[in-house]
């Protein structure tokens, strides 16, 4: 939720970015009576489909809160960059409620599969996921400490359906419940970024119907954000290792984060 500052904050860059735009390049006469450069208040209110009023107050700093929907009329009708249509996200919502690449040129699968190609050479696992916890790509090593994902149909390519029912997870992880219950905690934490998301919704039923352990879990409302944690994972060739869980996000692959093994040296 926005603050005083913040509010303070997006009513000047709001009124900044208004007054850069001229009234020709949104269709609008430019007129012989302009005071100010750029385009009027009201103006900007009926490109973006709301109010003059509720603009006006919006300029002026009252206490009113947008929506993701009008913060995103407003940043096309003032032709914002995407850092800057994710720069009043944060100002007005406390963070980007839904996020989009930046260079909509690479897409975001092959720009994924690239980074995560950089450690095919790796020993320890590295893999991609999204916000729904489907696993995009990942290195050898990830397949030898966890599972061939790849041998799996692709809609069931998914971290945490992959922990609830595959028995190899049972196998190679050896604290499976606090493991799995961790994830659970993480995932419903993602979730409330996009509380209305029919398949985030089908995915809960799909669950709960494939495991007793998650319909008993997911009543318990447990919530954890995406810290690092230590792993151990075990292996019948390898033996077992402890390894930290790291994972990194950047805006170019939004909302996939890399999913990072870094070694502890214990077992």
């Amino acid at each position: 939720m926005s603050t005083d500052a913040s509010r303070q904050e997006l009513a000047r860059f709001l009124r900044s970015r208004r007054e850069r735009i001229a009234p020709s390049e949104v269709g609008l006469p430019p007129g012989t009576r302009r005071r100010i450069p750029g385009l009027r208040r009201e103006e900007v209110a009926v490109l973006a489909g709301v109010s003059p009023t509720w603009y006006t107050y919006l300029e002026q700093a009252r206490g009113i809160q947008p929506s993701r929907e009008v913060l995103d009329s407003l940043a096309r009708v003032l032709r914002l960059s995407e850092d800057e249509r994710r720069y009043i996200h944060r100002l007005a919502l406390g963070g980007v409620v839904q996020a989009t690449p930046l260079d909509a040129e690479v897409p975001l699968e092959a720009l994924t599969e690239q980074v995560v190609g950089m450690f095919e050479e790796s020993p320890y696992p590295v893999y991609a996921g999204d916000n729904y916890g489907d696993i995009l790509a990942w290195n050898p090593a990830a397949c030898e400490w966890y599972e061939d994902w790849g041998a799996l149909p692709r809609e069931e390519r998914n971290i945490l359906r992959w922990m609830l029912v595959s028995p190899a997870a049972r196998t190679r992880l050896p604290d499976w419940e606090a493991d799995t219950r961790d994830a659970v905690a993480r995932w419903r934490s993602e979730m409330s970024k996009h509380p209305n998301d029919p398949r985030q919704q089908a995915q809960i039923a799909e669950f709960a119907r494939l495991s007793p352990e998650f319909r008993a879990w997911w009543g318990q409302h447990r919530v954890v954000e995406h810290r690092s944690r230590v792993r151990r994972l075990r292996h019948d060739r390898l033996g077992a290792q402890a390894l930290r869980i790291m994972v990194i996000y950047s805006p170019e692959i939004v909302p996939v984060g890399v999913v990072l093994h870094l070694p502890t040296g214990s077992r």
